[in-house]
């Protein structure tokens, strides 16, 4: 299996990545693990910031890499949280204060839809010209009382009507065959696979 520098610390995302990324073939090292610092994110689009988390991994360790750029957007806000998602509500990192600043920023509001969105970048080095790109978006509604255990970020207040339950409340499996991310990976894989019948 080739081995890929996650540019991501991540533990919810890294769960996901090496399962994913094993499907694939690849094995998945987290940048915690080749002392990769996290990478500046300054832009404010997700493909901007993933790009610039790519090329810093790759740059540092001279591994391929495959960064995402991933958040919850909510069209009655603007888009918000968006690329802030993880921050939302400030420093340090809370998803309990993200999700009760998101419950209250919608107080009011009757669209409560929203979508998790994800992009990937696959960087075989660091100055590589051509990144494979893969996107994901997963919709749903954001309600005010959390359920499920499972999951992280979002995933409490995210209601899928389809299924009656939240993403906190899917089997882990399942989310990641649904999700955005899942998405994105399977996108991924198969530009992965055509990349290399190419070469």
């Amino acid at each position: 299996m080739k081995k890929v520098v996650i540019a991501s610390n991540n533990p919810g995302k890294l769960r996901e990545f090496t399962v994913l990324l094993a499907n694939a073939d690849f094995e998945a090292v987290p940048q915690s693990a080749l002392q990769v610092p996290e990478a500046d994110e300054p832009y404010a689009t997700f493909i901007e910031n993933a790009l610039v988390k790519a090329r810093h991994a790759s740059r540092l360790t001279g591994l391929p890499a495959l960064a995402d750029d991933s958040g919850i957007c909510v069209p009655s806000l603007g888009g918000a949280p968006g690329v802030f998602s993880a921050r939302y509500a400030g420093g340090p990192k809370s998803d309990a204060r993200n999700n009760a600043k998101l419950v209250e920023a919608l107080r009011g509001i009757a669209d409560r839809r929203a979508f998790y969105y994800c992009v990937l970048v696959f960087l075989t080095h660091a100055d590589d010209p051509h990144p494979l790109i893969a996107e994901g978006e997963w919709w749903g509604e954001i309600v005010d009382t959390p359920r499920g255990s499972g999951g992280f970020g979002y995933d409490p207040h995210f209601y899928l009507p389809d299924r009656g339950i939240t993403s906190a409340e899917l089997p882990h499996e399942e989310k990641s065959h649904l999700s955005h991310r899942g998405i994105a990976m399977r996108t991924l894989a198969d530009m992965l696979r055509r990349s290399s019948r190419q070469a």
